[in-house]
């Protein structure tokens, strides 16, 4: 396996990305952040960065904050392939890696000679990795790969809101995807370094967000029924102390974790004030089955006295299982996930999104920060059998490829 990168567990493993969504290319960064050399075909114009898919993204000037996220770890090679010299020469960067990852619709790729028979038809150790929208196979393995319209389908989208309100997309099903393209590529890579031989790999983001829903889809698998395809308001939830959320007086919520009930009733009953000897609420079957919602009526009022920090003193005073749900500023500012590098500080201290696998020996790392569209245009190309300044000279004139002047 090729690559150049210094150190980790990846290091010896050359990516070529041709993605154009920024789930397909998260893929890559996962592989980049545990040291794979990640070569990204760029469009000479840049437009390859700009990612149409269903992300809603804030204004914010000239701060691409997503790009420093998901182009770290990278080379850029700005290749114009609607050209037949840009495509022969993605297909010779192509032919230099050990997985070539894409997210590129079959007739595209087919156009571009990039399409799976043709880059492993003189490459049979070649990972083919391709991020879909609903899989490899089926009437449908062709749409968009647009997140919004997988999740559409999967069953989670109406059961998210209160009853009575619209669906509500949840927007994780394409990093799931992106965790399981990764994955995909490792597990091939093993079987290659046993075998000898590559082959193809599909992750999509119907199968990303049916993993997402994986708790009620297998139950509805199991068991079927209503239940599970139906949005349930949080007083109608079964255990009043498990899954269930309370108001605080400062207009946050806590949510309790504690399905065992008989073990953490007295505890929470002393922490809010109620009697642990109430007869209504002696045993977990009265809890949860016929006192249920006088339970949820007392817990509703306590909770509502105190404010979120409160109870998050008091939660971490008891042990208990419960928390405060927060908005994204707790975890912008929370120790924890600065010490377990969630959260890294960037050049100029600008932060970003860290490394979500914690690996003792080999851990993942920030080997660059993003490139300029086209950076390396020249260090990769200047590497190909064949290739002289004259001639990359050439094609940079006639616009097949750009940037990377030294």
């Amino acid at each position: 396996m090729a690559g150049s990168q210094p150190t980790g567990a990846l290091d010896d493993v050359r990516v070529v990305d041709l993605t154009r969504t920024f789930w397909g290319a998260m893929a890559g960064t996962l592989l980049g952040d545990f040291g794979a050399d990640v070569v990204r075909l760029d469009s000479p114009d840049g437009s390859s960065r700009e990612f149409p898919d269903d992300i809603e993204r804030p204004a914010l000037g000239d701060n691409d904050c997503m790009g420093a996220l998901v182009h770290r770890n990278r080379r850029s090679v700005a290749v114009d392939i609607s050209s037949d010299e840009g495509r022969a020469l993605a297909r010779e960067l192509a032919a230099t890696a050990d997985v070539f990852l894409t997210d590129l619709s079959s007739d595209e790729l087919g156009r571009c000679g990039l399409d799976e028979k043709s880059l492993r038809a003189g490459r049979e150790d070649l990972v083919y990795l391709r991020g879909s929208a609903f899989g490899p196979l089926g009437p449908d393995s062709d749409r968009p790969p647009l997140d919004e319209l997988a999740a559409a389908r999967t069953g989670m989208m109406p059961i998210l809101p209160e009853p009575g309100q619209p669906p509500v997309y949840p927007g994780h099903g394409q990093m799931y995807t992106s965790v399981m393209l990764a994955l995909g590529a490792v597990t091939a890579l093993l079987h290659r370094r046993a075998s000898g031989e590559g082959q193809a790999v599909d992750a999509s983001l119907l199968g990303g967000n049916m993993y997402g829903a994986s708790l009620d889809l297998q139950a509805f698998l199991a068991i079927g029924g209503q239940r599970f395809c139906e949005p349930v308001s949080r007083l109608d939830a079964g255990n009043p102390m498990s899954g269930t959320k309370y108001p605080t007086s400062d207009g946050l919520w806590v949510t309790l974790t504690m399905p065992e009930t008989d073990r953490w009733w007295p505890a929470l009953s002393e922490l809010v004030g109620l009697d642990s000897d109430d007869p209504r609420f002696a045993t977990h079957d009265l809890r949860c089955g016929d006192n249920r919602l006088p339970l949820m009526e007392l817990l509703d009022g306590a909770f509502r006295l105190e404010s979120a920090a409160h109870w998050r003193e008091r939660f971490n005073e008891l042990q208990m299982s419960a928390d405060v749900i927060e908005g994204y500023e707790f975890p912008a500012a929370d120790p924890q996930a600065s010490d377990n590098r969630y959260l890294i500080e960037l050049e100029g201290g600008q932060r970003s999104l860290g490394f979500p696998v914690w690996m003792q020996d080999t851990p993942a790392a920030m080997h660059r920060e993003a490139p300029a569209v086209g950076e390396h245009t020249d260090e990769l190309l200047l590497a190909l059998d064949g290739m002289d300044k004259a001639r990359l000279e050439s094609l940079r004139e006639s616009g097949v490829v750009s940037g990377g002047e030294r």
